[in-house]
């Protein structure tokens, strides 16, 4: 595995996560909002200095299965980041319940509601990563395991 950069696309912020260098954990790295920084510049300085091999991007697909408007803009930004970064690939991840998920996990780790509006983004784009890296994840290799 290697370094992945995990997007979460919103109309005013963007949040960013990031994997470790070995590609296994992701955690929380900025929100990027959109009325005060270029995007596109600032994804670029976070791949430089990470060391970025991968863009995985929540694609927010409705229940049917189908896509909307929303799917629309996330993949015109993510046209706009291929051409920006020819050499990365760029992932779609099934963004189905991130947010859900990261709001519940920040409850439970004892954050109000009102403390989310900063980290909700960046908790969502941690989510996006780790269903990316159960996706990607090798299968156990039951041979190396205890006999227990």
């Amino acid at each position: 595995m290697h370094p992945a950069l995990g997007i979460d696309m919103g109309k005013a912020r963007i949040g960013i996560a990031a994997t470790d260098a070995c590609g296994i954990l992701a955690h929380p790295v900025e929100s990027i909002h959109l009325a005060k920084t270029e995007p596109l510049g600032r994804i670029a300085q976070l791949v430089e200095k990470l060391g970025i091999r991968t863009l995985v991007m929540g694609l927010p697909i409705r229940m049917d299965g189908t896509e909307g408007s929303a799917c629309e803009y996330v993949r015109a930004f993510g046209e706009k980041l291929r051409a920006k970064f020819p050499s990365l690939p760029l992932v779609y991840v099934d963004e189905y319940r991130t947010t859900v998920d990261a709001q519940a996990k920040l409850h439970a780790a004892g954050k109000k509601a009102k403390d989310f509006k900063p980290i909700i983004d960046q908790a969502a784009a941690v989510e996006i990563l780790n269903l990316w890296l159960e996706q990607t994840a090798p299968p156990p290799d039951f041979m190396d395991a205890p006999p227990w």
